[in-house]
């Protein structure tokens, strides 16, 4: 992978912020000199400072005027603070085109862009590019699904960089931003449902008699085996499911079991929840 030539920094440093840091390095994306962290736990910053040896500053503006690529990586319910002190801050032009990379869920761009623009001229806000992505947790092992999409100021120099970013910690797809509740809803939520599923099956063998390790390996060897049937062969999930399902058989007792009780209904209509829930925390 070649290098990014940027200077990147993290206003927030929790788990998903140090996924990042942990991407960037082991990616060689970036050498840790080109990292910055700012967050309000000093010990965190002094762990990642000691673990990954990048940079860490003790206040947002000082990592803003270090970095050419910022990565808000704070809770949703802290953003509007930690983005209007920040606004609060700025010079009256921005000089340079600083990129801003949100991973806040359910904050959107237009809050975003409330706080930041407000003391700019138009000349300054086209230098502040907007990309709003919504990544998920399996990030942290570098296996990470995001969706991302940028705001009118958003060239495609910038969405590449944010891409290549997203990339050293899993996979990306650009999205219109009215699509990153059902982005959110499906693979942001998305872990959650499958580690429901890894439970229920783990508690099933363990209730007909298997030791729960075994249990836990004969499920998660499955899921992975089938995951990789799926993407090699390029069937449809349908079709391998009647692969698998003889008449009369013991798969065709369990799936009668699911379609009995609508789990495929049920499972559509939890997604269906987890997008509506998206969409009405993006409008608090």
């Amino acid at each position: 992978m070649k290098m990014l030539d940027k200077k990147i920094g993290l206003i927030g440093a929790g788990n998903m912020g140090e996924a990042i840091i942990n991407g960037l390095t082991k990616s060689g994306l970036c050498k840790s000199a080109q990292i910055w962290a700012s967050d309000v736990r000093g010990a965190r910053l002094r762990q990642l400072k000691e673990t990954y040896k990048i940079n860490t500053a003790e206040e947002n503006a000082e990592l803003f005027d270090r970095v050419d690529i910022v990565i808000l990586a704070v809770k949703p319910q802290h953003m509007d603070e930690v983005l209007q002190a920040l606004a609060g801050t700025f010079p009256h032009t921005i000089k340079r085109v600083k990129l801003i990379i949100s991973i806040a869920a359910g904050f959107p761009m237009k809050r975003i862009e409330g706080h930041l623009y407000a003391p700019l001229d138009e000349n300054s806000k086209g230098l502040l590019p907007i990309v709003r992505v919504m990544p998920n947790t399996p990030a942290l092992v570098l296996a990470g699904m995001a969706g991302m999409s940028g705001n009118r100021y958003a060239k495609e120099a910038d969405l590449s960089q944010a891409r290549t970013i997203l990339e050293a910690i899993g996979k990306v797809i650009e999205f219109e931003e009215e699509d990153l509740d059902a982005v959110t809803a499906l693979s942001g939520s998305g872990p959650a449902y499958v580690f429901y599923v890894i439970e229920s099956l783990v508690e099933a063998g363990a209730g007909l008699g298997l030791r729960p390790s075994h249990a836990l390996m004969l499920t998660l060897e499955t899921i992975k085996g089938s995951v990789r049937l799926l993407e090699e062969t390029g069937e449809a999930a349908a079709s391998l499911q009647k692969k698998v399902t003889s008449r009369g058989g013991t798969t065709e007792a369990a799936l009668g079991v699911l379609e009995s009780h609508k789990v495929k209904e049920h499972l559509m209509e939890a997604v269906r929840a987890a997008a509506q829930r998206s969409v009405e925390l993006s409008q608090l």
